[in-house]
């Protein structure tokens, strides 16, 4: 089966990875940037052509619609987000497909010092052979998530196709902003109508995740006092030094995303701007336990207030905002969505695998809102950085998933 859908995945792919779509977490607008719309609206008359019913674009800025079921079931939402990560160059991708890969070392036609090696990546050194799609080296490829709209689109066409295929009725949802935590409003669980959803989202061919960080986000605000630097003797108070001071405070070795690894949670210092009169930091802090997490902010709280005793005219304010929360908080009161997907991948000849993501989706925040979602594989590797590919026989695979378990939640 999986050789059917090749060239069609790999096609959309090629397409929607050279549309723009990169969000943005300093705006306040939804979508985030304007570009998502791009792709949002391609998607919204690609599914319209396909024959999808109910579809719209809705105001917050996602793509739903509906393949109404042939055989009676539970309403089963499919999920992937538009936009690519701010944290690398995401305009004007060029994707490329190395047909028939010989397992030598990739390079990039725009970026010739990059090197992708099976060598130093042993998933890649099991794809000799497959087809691979790499940007051209000075961007993402945006494999995350479009790889995931490819096999969505692609199971979503051949369902159409094929009536005789019995499975219950498919909403479909492509949402922006995931990237920076806002792919999931309030109104999603209400207007996705599914009794639960799959996010494809995820890595290596078998991932069937249902455990995410917890996550907040963390703002430090300093307000030095500024003044002449010829004149400051005994007077100025820089906010950089108080702003250094907080990050060499916080724990270097133990608790940065570099130093841990596995169920280890950590503070990560993301950006830090400003001059000698305000400075801003900003962080995110992860832990797969509620209480690990509120740990965490306790900690940032409490070298903040150290850094402030220690220097009374500046002012200090350490502001901490919820972002998602752990899915598995949720999903372990039902795994039955879980088990659909472990019992569809067998069923293809996939072994499941099963680890704790050291992130989160879209399923993190939908499954908190009351509408289960776990997280299942695309292929996607190296994501966020100009070493991103994918094998298009992965996401074929994936493909053969979404068919598998939608048609065996009705049997």
């Amino acid at each position: 089966m999986a050789e059917t859908f090749d060239a069609e995945l790999q096609d959309r792919l090629m397409r929607y990875a050279a549309v723009e779509t990169q969000s943005d977490e300093d705006s306040p607008s939804a979508p985030s940037t304007e570009v998502q719309f791009d792709l949002l609206r391609m998607l919204q008359a690609e599914l319209a052509r396909i024959g999808a019913a109910e579809v719209e674009l809705t105001d917050y800025g996602v793509v739903l619609a509906t393949i109404p079921g042939t055989a009676p079931g539970p309403t089963i939402g499919l999920l992937a987000h538009v936009d690519t990560a701010p944290q690398f160059t995401a305009r004007g991708v060029k994707p490329r497909v190395i047909q028939g890969w010989n397992g030598d070392d990739i390079t990039f036609p725009d970026a010739p010092e990059l090197v992708l090696s099976p060598a130093e990546y042993p998933y890649l050194a099991e794809k000799a052979g497959q087809d691979i799609i790499t940007a051209s080296g000075t961007t993402l490829l945006g494999a995350d998530d479009k790889a995931g709209i490819a096999i969505i689109m692609t199971a979503a066409r051949h369902l159409i196709e094929n009536p005789e295929i019995p499975h219950g009725p498919i909403r479909i949802a492509f949402t922006p902003d995931e990237e920076i935590g806002r792919g999931v409003g309030a109104d999603l669980p209400r207007d996705l109508r599914a009794d639960f959803a799959y996010t494809f989202d995820g890595g290596a061919v078998g991932e069937i995740e249902y455990e995410t960080f917890s996550a907040d986000a963390a703002e430090v605000r300093i307000e030095g006092v500024s003044i002449h630097p010829g004149y400051a003797t005994g007077k100025l108070v820089n906010a950089v030094h108080l702003a250094a001071k907080i990050v060499q405070t916080l724990p270097q070795a133990t608790m940065t995303p570099e130093t841990t690894a596995g169920r280890a949670g950590f503070v990560h210092a993301t950006e830090m701007f400003g001059g000698a009169a305000q400075m801003t930091l900003r962080f995110i802090l992860r832990d797969f336990e509620r209480d690990g997490l509120e740990a965490k902010g306790k900690l940032l709280r409490d070298v903040c207030a150290a850094v402030q005793a220690g220097e009374p005219r500046a002012k200090i304010a350490c502001e901490i905002r919820p972002q998602y929360r752990n899915m598995r908080y949720w999903l372990e009161a039902d795994m039955t969505p879980v088990t659909l997907a472990v019992e569809a991948a067998r069923a293809i000849g996939i072994e499941p695998i099963s680890n704790p993501i050291r992130g989160g989706t879209d399923g993190s925040r939908l499954t908190e809102f009351g509408a289960p979602c776990p997280n299942l594989f695309t292929g996607m590797q190296n994501i966020h950085g100009p070493l991103e590919w994918i094998s298009v026989q992965d996401m074929a695979r994936a493909t053969d998933l979404a068919l598998m378990l939608v048609r065996r939640a009705v049997t």
